[in-house]
């Protein structure tokens, strides 16, 4: 079986005014215990990562370029000891970076052990947003970043934006994508994220409070038809709801998770998906430190063959090309259209979905209002 990898790094130089995600500032004593702990947890994972065929490693956070890389080399090193991964296997090996915490040699390095992709985060090119959200880089920093990675022979690069920005106008969005379109090599992916304004963060007490307004829906709205409408028309296929790509850049681990394969998932809170069982580690920096990696797992969910279904139905219609009708027969044995008829028709009839000969897919309305269309299958 297919065997995706995701590892989470959850140190940050400063945590951003948005993020919930399980990470911590300036706690950088602990890296070499954390690593150590994490490759314990891969050793003791060896059995399953040697039975499946492991197709892409993602590595995360956090800001995993803001601990030392000699720590991302032993815990590949570690990958590669106990699985049957070699560096010369065709594998895709991702891993985020953030200006401001990366050199050059850092991503010498990295591409030294077999990291053949860089996610870089830049948000916005525009230095007010970026100070606006908490980010600890300006523009400048990330163009140093980008022409090191091409410098150093990584030609899969995805960008990453965000679009919904407080204070953020559409000339800014469309400063931001010319910038990142017109760099010369052009970035093969890149990923625009609409904000969400998660319970407990910064940019939340600050909306609350008056000192920030968020742009209203009829304008994020604009600025995500734009967005798509110019990266298409740069050559980007959209190929699902936030993201883009050149021709054969896909984000090979992230379509295996739409396509519902299996994962596995090392380090703090990261989740893994084996078997229908969904589970996760604990969100406990000390006691994920300080216990065997089997005492700090959380099953939330088995599934059974319906509950299957319907997720591999949620996933699917993520991706802009949707559902192939003949995929999901060879995987259930049955007939989406069928099993769902009472789902599908009404959301044909409000125009969110088409059945187009053996692809179920979203509609233009159907990408504004994708999450309609999630919850008939959750």
């Amino acid at each position: 079986m297919e065997l995706g990898i995701y590892i989470h790094i959850p140190f940050c130089k400063k945590k951003c005014d948005y993020c919930d995600f399980i990470s911590y500032s300036n706690i950088f004593n602990l890296q070499e215990t954390y690593i150590k702990k994490l490759i314990e947890e891969i050793e003791d994972n060896k059995k399953l990562l040697k039975e499946n065929d492991i197709t892409t490693i993602y590595i995360g956070g956090g800001t995993p370029s803001s601990i030392k890389p000699e720590y991302i080399k032993k815990i590949l090193n570690k990958v590669y000891e106990v699985s049957d991964i070699t560096q010369t296997k065709n594998i895709e090996i991702t891993i985020e970076v953030n200006p401001g915490t990366v050199e050059k040699n850092n991503l010498q390095l990295y591409k030294d052990c077999g990291i053949n992709r860089l996610s870089i985060g830049l948000q916005s090119g525009k230095d007010e947003l970026l100070k606006l959200i908490g980010r600890i880089h300006d523009y400048r920093q990330f163009i140093n970043t980008y022409n090191w990675a091409i410098e150093t022979g990584f030609t899969n690069i995805n960008i990453d934006l965000m679009l919904g920005l407080p204070n953020q106008t559409i000339q800014d969005l469309k400063q931001s994508l010319q910038n990142v379109v017109n760099l010369k090599p052009e970035p093969k992916h890149i990923s625009v994220y609409s904000l969400i304004v998660e319970e407990g963060t910064q940019i939340e007490k600050k909306i609350n409070e008056g000192e920030l307004q968020l742009p209203d829906e009829n304008e994020e709205r604009n600025q995500y038809n734009y967005t798509k409408n110019y990266l298409e028309l740069n050559g980007y296929k959209h190929y699902e709801i936030s993201n883009f790509a050149k021709k054969g850049f896909e984000s090979k681990h992230n379509m295996n998770c739409w396509k519902q394969k299996q994962y596995i998932g090392f380090g703090l809170s990261a989740h893994s998906y084996i078997k229908g069982y969904r589970y996760s580690n604990t969100c406990n920096l000390q006691e994920y430190l300080n216990n065997n990696s089997t005492d700090v797992k959380i099953i939330h969910e088995k599934q059974n063959i319906d509950d299957m279904k319907k997720e591999y139905m949620l996933l699917g219609l993520r991706k802009i090309d949707g559902i192939k009708i003949s995929e999901f027969k060879e995987k259930f044995g049955e007939n989406p259209i069928y099993i769902f008829r009472k789902e599908l028709k009404k959301l044909i009839e409000q125009k969110l979905l088409i059945i187009d000969l053996d692809d179920i897919k979203l509609t233009r309305k159907g990408l504004d209002f994708a999450n309609l269309v999630w919850e008939e299958f959750v």
